[in-house]
């Protein structure tokens, strides 16, 4: 697919609206697959359009009702907005909403523009102020850690379990955060990256494995971060009889899949898609650096130099997380 940047007029805030200079946003896996196969799983590009959800601002102007956020305050941007009204989002779990209106993807048509932009508005409801001493570069990381947070709280009771994490990139690193702070009593990290090893260890993994083939009925969750057959597989030979398995990654439509030997062992297999309460986790979590992010920011390019910034995320032995700034 083709990137370019372009310049376009900011818009003014509505009632309940609030205007944001961009302060970072990180390029997800999502954004790369847009990028390189114009699709991220069945969510295809059928126009122009601009991508991006993991992103922090700060506030330029406020429309009219507008009390929780003030000028010049940092803040952190949820990308969900759900209808609140479906029966997902009854039951609690928005994340599924019906009718969710999701920044930066192609899921529904028109396409909703992202947050790689150096001005956007946004509702209101989707920022948490903060005040707190830490940058904007942590703040955008709220995103992608609260998905770790969604896949360990499916995850179940993690106290004193061993969890292994197949996949060390982003959302693996931030599923082994999330799992500490669940209480997780040891945890596994897998991934052929020595790079991406070496950040799992970083941010709080016992151990960080090139292969874990070798595991046979030790880990009581397995968390696949990874988006690769291969990796589930490991995950289902690493887990003993009567685990949970839990797919946050996302795999090819078609691969083989041992039925059997999930019924067999009497193994639980769940899904888990985005986030719900747990952004708002998240952030608290980053504004008291109980999670630490920092580690995984490995660089940050003014989006003039958006192709750079995108080549180098597709280069998983020199990056983890890159980000976009104005400028």
């Amino acid at each position: 697919m083709q990137l370019s940047v372009e310049r376009l007029d900011p818009s003014e805030p509505g009632p309940g609206q609030v205007r944001l200079r961009l302060g970072a946003g990180g390029i997800c896996g999502s954004d790369l697959h847009y990028y390189q196969h114009g699709r991220a799983g069945v969510f295809a590009i059928r126009a122009p359009f601009v991508p991006g959800h993991e992103a922090s601002g700060v506030v330029e102007a406020v429309g009219e009702g507008v009390t929780s956020v003030r000028v010049g305050q940092k803040v952190a941007v949820n990308p969900a907005h759900p209808c609140r009204a479906c029966a997902a989002c009854r039951m609690g779990r928005s994340n599924l909403c019906e009718r969710m209106v999701f920044l930066g993807s192609a899921a529904i048509f028109p396409h909703i523009a992202g947050l790689f932009r150096e001005q956007f508005v946004v509702a209101e409801r989707q920022l948490t102020g903060i005040d707190e001493d830490v940058s904007l570069g942590e703040i955008a990381c709220a995103e992608p850690l609260s998905v770790g947070l969604h896949a360990v709280r499916r995850a179940g009771e993690l106290l004193g379990a061993t969890v292994l994490v197949t996949g060390a990139g982003t959302i693996g690193c931030m599923a082994v955060i999330a799992a500490r702070l669940a209480g997780a009593g040891r945890v596994i990290a897998c991934d052929p990256s020595e790079r991406a090893r070496e950040m799992a260890l970083t941010v709080g993994a016992d151990e960080a494995l090139a292969d874990s083939s070798a595991l046979k009925g030790v880990a009581d969750v397995a968390i696949e971060a990874a988006g690769h057959p291969l990796a589930l597989a490991s995950c289902l030979s690493a887990v003993r009889r009567g685990a949970r398995i839990v797919q946050v990654g996302t795999l090819p439509a078609e691969i083989s899949f041992p039925a059997n030997d999930i019924m067999s062992r009497e193994l639980d297999y769940v899904g888990a898609f985005r986030a719900d309460i747990e952004f708002d986790w998240a952030v608290q979590a980053i504004r008291t650096r109980r999670a630490d992010v920092r580690p995984l920011i490995s660089a940050q390019f003014p989006i003039s130099q958006s192709k750079a910034a995108f080549d180098l995320a597709l280069d998983k032995g020199r990056s983890t997380k890159v980000q976009l700034i104005p400028g």
